[in-house]
C-alpha cells in the first residue's frame, strides 16, 4: 500500500481534528492510499475523548482556561503542548478487517524501537506487568489519558509516554496517538520523556525516523508529501463547520 506522509505545522485543535476526519473520509473513498500525519498545536488544548462527559473538564483544574476540542476517537482526555500527535489513516478491506490490531501494534512496537535506538528503555504496560499487550477496555479510569493504562501504552520507567485510540469507518481506519515529550503546567502531574530521561527530543526529529521505521515494517511505499491537495482541504472545511467548530459537538455528552 501507498502511504503519504506529512508533517503538519501547528494549527488549533478544531482544524487538527477537522483534517483528520477529512483524511479518514477520503481514504474511505478511495481505499487505496494511507496518510500518516505529524502535527502540532498553537496553544496548550484539552481534548475529550469521543465518550468523555464535558463536566468531567472541571475535574482538572489546571487545564480549565485551555481551548477545548472533542475527538472522534476514545479515550482519555489529554492536554496537547510538550507532545507529538500523529494520525494513521488507512483503508480497510472489509468491515471486519483485522488490520486495526496490527496497526496499533506495530505503531507502538516501532516507538520502543527507535526510543531503544536514542537510549531510551521504553516497554509496554504489557510488558511491565508480565503479561501480552493487547489492547484492554477498562471503565470509571482517570480523567487524563496518560494516567490511565491499557497493555499496549508505552511506558518509560513507571510512566506513560505513548497512548493511541482508534476510530473505524465502514472501510476506513483512524488511529491517533500522543507521544508526551515534557510535563507543562497545563498538566503538571505528568511527566514527559525529557522530565523522565533528561533527553531533549524535538517533534520532527523523532517523527521523521519514526514515519520510515513503521512503514518499513508494514511494507508500505511512503511518500514524502508537503501539502494537502485541495479537495482534501475542503472536506476540512466542512468537517470544521459542521461539526468540530460547533460547541453542541463538544457539548454532546
Amino acid at each position: 500500500m501507498d502511504i503519504r506522509v506529512i508533517f503538519h505545522p501547528p494549527a488549533d485543535g478544531a482544524w487538527n481534528m477537522a483534517v483528520d476526519e477529512a483524511l479518514l473520509e477520503t481514504v474511505c473513498q478511495s481505499n487505496r492510499i494511507g496518510w500518516l500525519r505529524f502535527y502540532l498545536w498553537q496553544e496548550p488544548t484539552l481534548s475529550l475523548g469521543y465518550f468523555q462527559q464535558h463536566a468531567d473538564r472541571q475535574l482538572h483544574a489546571a487545564s480549565r482556561d485551555c481551548p477545548l476540542v472533542r475527538r472522534s476517537t476514545g479515550g482519555g482526555a489529554i492536554l496537547h503542548a510538550q507532545e507529538l500527535t500523529y494520525s494513521l489513516v488507512v483503508p480497510l478491506q472489509s468491515h471486519w478487517d483485522q488490520q486495526g490490531n496490527v496497526l496499533y501494534r506495530a505503531a507502538h512496537e516501532t516507538l520502543i524501537d527507535e526510543f531503544a535506538s536514542r537510549g531510551l528503555a521504553a516497554r509496554t504496560y504489557g510488558q511491565a506487568i508480565g503479561r501480552d499487550s493487547n489492547r484492554t477496555i477498562r471503565h470509571d479510569e482517570p480523567f487524563l489519558c496518560f494516567q490511565r493504562r491499557d497493555d499496549a501504552d508505552i511506558l518509560l520507567d513507571e510512566h506513560k509516554i505513548v497512548g493511541s485510540a482508534q476510530r473505524r469507518r465502514r472501510l476506513g481506519l483512524l488511529q491517533h496517538g500522543s507521544i508526551l515529550l515534557a510535563t507543562t503546567k497545563f498538566s503538571p502531574e505528568l511527566a514527559g520523556i525529557r522530565d523522565i530521561s533528561g533527553k531533549l527530543i524535538e517533534p520532527w526529529d523523532l517523527a521523521q525516523p519514526w514515519s520510515q521505521r513503521l512503514t518499513d515494517r508494514l511494507e508500505w511505499r511512503l511518500q514524502q508529501r508537503d501539502a494537502l491537495d485541495e479537495p482534501i482541504l475542503q472536506l476540512a472545511r466542512q468537517w470544521l463547520d459542521n461539526r468540530f467548530a460547533r460547541s453542541n459537538w463538544i457539548l454532546r455528552r
